[in-house]
């Protein structure tokens, strides 16, 4: 049984920082693709940021240069450090883990950001 659990997230002004967690249970964390999406009101789902089981990154424009994405495989745990946070990144975070052909998913955590 796979369960990802986001923490972290809450209110901040314009220009401050957040960091968001991913604590995995289960024993597929090391080998999968983990993920950091968001969902803004009224909008779809999209990439934020992903790092491979072999460390690599990528990152959606908009967060570019503002957000960093880790992993510790051993403790099982993602972190999103969200830095120069602006109002447009208002939005419930996801964790996804991606383990061959699966996808498991966290339950969100809400971060806004107010002008």
């Amino acid at each position: 049984q796979v369960q990802l659990v986001e923490s972290g997230g809450g209110l901040v002004q314009a220009g401050g920082s957040l960091r968001l967690s991913c604590a995995a249970s289960g024993n597929i964390f090391s080998s999968s693709t983990m993920s950091w999406y968001r969902q803004a009101p009224g909008k779809q789902r999209e990439l934020v940021a992903a790092i491979t089981s072999g460390g690599s990154t990528n990152y959606a424009d908009s967060v570019k240069g503002r957000f960093t994405i880790s992993r510790d495989n051993a403790k099982n745990t993602m972190v999103l450090r969200m830095n120069s946070l602006k109002p447009e990144d208002t939005a419930v975070y996801y964790c996804k883990a991606k383990y061959y052909e699966l996808n498991y998913w966290g339950k969100g955590t809400l971060v806004t950001v107010s002008s």
